[in-house]
């Protein structure tokens, strides 16, 4: 019941020629949308250079400034023990906290600062269709878009071309890095933190993590090799990506920290070499 996005339609256009001067921004109601980069796209079709904002290196995106100012802004929230559920509560050495990571990250500061040695950490994949996490603990469909006003409360369609957030990169960066920012504080001069990304995201996931921890805590990005899709259109991808980042790549190049695993079998070799010249040979 909506006429036609005209100004969407012209972006649309413009993509498909200039696929280089799209970008992000969000609007008036705060909802992520495609638009178009008007100095890049007065340098495509200008035939000099065209002077334009100083250009620095750097990660940008609408709503990163909210999203910094989210991993320091206080929570009104406490830990509340669940007995019943729980075994050996006073003497057990573990705890499983359940609730929204980014308020359970900044309750665990105050106790935790500076002394985990290890976060594993598997985010929500962007995927394109159905990215609905928004710092909420849980959220369907259903109500995403009735929150971001794409339906009313009966359920019908305000938005001619409804579509969730979740293929903006904006959002799963705006998602991520407060979530980065306040895992670098709980671990140890010695931690390492251990991230799971797919293919959507692996590229900005290095790049806001460079921001929060230094390029220079970089170690490595691991290949997770897993199941086959059958139903892939162009490639059967089978595999994720383990993200890994020092908190202190110097401190654990002066512990000397290596992290190595003696291959199945080499025990067994060596006794068995030892076995046949009759000498501790090896």
């Amino acid at each position: 019941m909506a006429s036609p996005d005209l100004t969407a339609s012209n972006v649309a256009k413009i993509a498909e020629l200039f696929p280089r001067v799209i970008t992000e921004t969000v609007d008036a109601e705060g909802i992520s949308v495609s638009t178009v980069d008007f100095d890049l796209l007065r340098q495509e079709l200008s035939d000099h250079l065209v002077e334009g904002p100083r250009e620095r290196y750097q990660l940008d995106w609408p709503g990163k400034r909210a999203a910094a100012f989210a991993a320091n802004a206080p929570i009104a929230k406490t830990l509340r023990p669940v007995r019943d559920e729980s075994v050996d509560f006073d003497s057990t050495k573990n705890l499983f906290i359940e609730g929204d990571n980014l308020d359970a990250l900044k309750l665990l500061q105050e106790s935790y600062l500076g002394k985990v040695k290890v976060i594993y950490i598997d985010p929500p994949y962007n995927t394109g269709n159905d990215f609905v996490y928004r710092d909420e603990f849980a959220e369907s469909t259903a109500e995403y878009l009735r929150r971001s006003r794409q339906i009313d409360d009966e359920g019908a369609r305000l938005h001619a071309n409804p579509e969730s957030n979740g293929r903006f990169h904006s959002d799963w960066l705006s998602m991520i890095y407060p979530r980065l920012i306040l895992a670098r504080n709980l671990l140890a001069d010695d931690g390492v933190l251990i991230m799971s990304i797919d293919d959507a995201e692996l590229a900005n996931l290095r790049a806001v993590a460079n921001q929060a921890f230094g390029e220079r805590n970089y170690i490595a990005t691991v290949v997770w090799q897993g199941g086959r899709k059958n139903d892939s259109r162009y490639v059967s991808v089978g595999h994720d990506y383990l993200v890994i980042y020092a908190r202190n790549e110097a401190r654990l190049q002066e512990l000397g920290v290596r992290w190595r695993e003696r291959k199945t079998g080499v025990d067994e070799a060596l006794a068995a070499g030892r076995e046949a010249w009759g000498r501790e040979w090896l």
